[in-house]
């Protein structure tokens, strides 16, 4: 097996728990590796490490799977699969779940998201890519699935030499997979939807708005698929108008409107946010309740201010359009932008918009995407109500 040494200086990080070494952290390599085998880690005292599998091809050189010395094989995947699923069981989610969260379940760059009987997976590294057929044995085993879809259709393949493809590992299906979510249904596109075709990490958060829109006019912008808005009819609003800027998420959206008898209360309009809420709030337009859901703005460190101000801006028009004493919920999806980061923002806003806040809420993602202190890729989303009144 070969053998990777790091650097002593680099070590304490890793032995913090991180999982990814990147090339510039190791300090010789002891044979010749392929990409995608797994390699032994040892720091630079000559202590072991752990195993993971290397490419290198990619900035981070190894992304370990185990600190302990035991064998990387078929059996291992099942194990830590299933390890994955009874963690979800004791939390309560069984139905619909991210499965597999990546690093927070110790299988670096994968993605597994159960639908019911369906599963979709994203290998999003060459080591891991490797492992795909133990990966889909493993989940034929344990679940007896209706159906896999792999939704490989994302660019960050591309970094570790991977081609994008997405497609059915096992016989094909209806791709438009139901679901119920809070007791709000749903039809989940699998195959051409964003992501693995449905936000999992917001489950809870949708939940959490159940008080605050009752009887109330509510604004969603960002809607998407209009998960957030179908819940806000379902929990009794008065009346919900959704924004996306694309046609066919809104179709979607109206399509769950009339799958939960919601097609009277709940509309949703192709519409640009940043052009429409600035001309409303000229107009004096008014809202119970404004839900934002903007997409991350950003996937580097470079435009992260960039970022910073377009959640500023959106914000700012979004707490225009509250009536005095109505609410804010919004959203933050990239670990790029801190908890802090995004409080800091919506003070700004708030405050440019000549608006008191007073926080309701903060919460991150559900729970069946666990969080590891000092992984910032595990700690991501950022949610917050918050009640918006006039100075």
């Amino acid at each position: 097996m070969t053998k990777v040494y790091l650097r002593k200086k680099i070590a304490p990080r890793i032995a913090n728990g991180h999982s990814w070494i990147y090339g510039n952290e190791v300090e010789r390599i002891d044979g010749e590796p392929v990409g995608g085998e797994i390699v032994e880690v040892f720091y630079g005292d000559g202590k072991r490490c752990g195993r993971g599998y290397i490419n290198p091809k990619s900035q981070i050189l190894v992304r370990l799977l185990t600190r302990k010395n035991e064998d990387i094989d078929d059996a291992f995947f099942h194990r830590r699969i299933s390890e994955a699923w009874a963690y979800r069981q004791k939390l309560g989610y069984t139905e619909n779940c991210r499965l597999v969260f990546g690093e927070a379940d110790q299988l670096p760059a994968l993605i597994i998201d159960k639908f019911n009987d369906y599963f979709v997976i994203q290998t999003l590294s060459l080591g891991m890519d490797c492992w795909k057929p133990a990966i889909v044995a493993a989940l034929e085993s344990l679940f007896h699935p209706r159906g896999i879809y792999e939704r490989n259709d994302v660019p960050v393949r591309e970094l570790e030499g991977l081609p994008q493809q997405k497609g059915f590992l096992t016989a094909p299906f209806d791709t438009q997979v139901p679901i119920v979510e809070n007791g709000v249904k749903f039809i989940v596109d699998v195959e051409n939807g964003q992501k693995t075709g449905y936000f999992l990490d917001q489950q809870d958060n949708r939940r959490a708005i159940r008080h605050i829109v009752k009887n109330a006019e509510v604004l969603g912008v960002f809607t998407y698929t209009g998960t957030f808005e179908i819940h806000a009819g379902y929990y009794g609003a008065k009346s919900v108008l959704g924004l996306d800027i694309s046609a066919s998420a809104v179709e979607h959206a109206n399509r769950h409107a009339a799958l939960n008898g919601l097609e009277n209360i709940c509309r949703f309009e192709a519409l640009n946010a940043f052009d429409v809420l600035k001309q409303w709030a000229k107009e004096g337009k008014k809202y119970d309740v404004v839900m934002l859901d903007p997409p991350a703005f950003t996937k580097s460190r470079e435009n992260i201010q960039k970022a910073l101000t377009g959640y500023k801006e959106i914000n700012l028009r979004g707490m225009q359009l509250i009536r005095n004493g109505g609410f804010l919920v919004s959203s933050s999806c990239t670990n790029l932008v801190s908890p802090d980061q995004f409080i800091q923002t919506i003070e700004q806003a708030a405050k440019d918009a000549r608006k008191k806040i007073r926080q309701v809420t903060f919460q991150q993602q559900s729970a069946d995407h666990p969080i590891i202190w000092g992984m910032e890729n595990t700690n991501y989303l950022k949610f917050l109500i918050a009640e918006v009144s006039d100075r």
